[in-house]
């Protein structure tokens, strides 16, 4: 009797592995899943490209993707508007100079209405204080000619004052 589980929870496993995730294929644009719910995100990809980026824009998205990748192959996120209507909806993807149509359908199922925000819009509770704010934080390439002369006039007051004092000791006025 257990060996007859085993097979049969074995070959289930093997079925739900070898199943492939839900998606709509139209002129070479995939789009994952097949049929999303208003509100919901979306992966796109992009096969035959000859360049490195795209940009797939619809009335559907939030806002267009961008796509990027190599050898012929791009893939990128975006969202579906919450306030869309169920229904079809096209999507052009600029592809190497040339664009290129697909179908996206959206459906009353598929992946919920997100709750919140898909990005932080204040700083995060990283713990760690002001690092939160540092890590999202534009940072330069470097310090520039202000640090460097700061830096020298510093270490330049700090040799001097090693010096007077190595004087002053052997001295003996210390």
């Amino acid at each position: 009797m257990s060996a007859l589980r085993l097979t049969l929870c074995t070959g289930a496993l093997v079925a739900v592995a070898l199943t492939p995730a839900a998606y709509a294929a139209d002129g070479g644009v995939t789009v994952s899943p097949a049929a999303p719910a208003p509100g919901g995100d979306i992966a796109l990809r992009v096969t035959g490209c000859p360049g490195r980026t795209a940009v797939a824009a619809s009335a559907a998205f939030v806002a267009d993707a961008r796509l990027t990748g190599t050898d012929g192959t791009l893939t990128g996120e975006t969202r579906i508007r919450t306030a869309l209507d169920v229904g079809v909806y096209g999507v052009r993807v600029r592809c190497g100079g040339t664009d290129r149509e697909a179908r996206l359908t959206v459906g009353a199922g598929g992946a919920a209405a997100p709750t919140g925000h898909a990005s932080p819009v204040a700083p995060v509770r990283a713990g760690g204080g002001g690092t939160a704010h540092l890590a999202t934080a534009e940072r330069s390439a470097g310090p520039g000619t202000a640090h460097t002369v700061t830096g020298l006039v510093l270490a330049g007051v700090a040799a001097v004052a090693v010096a007077l004092r190595s004087v002053r000791r052997s001295r003996g006025t210390d």
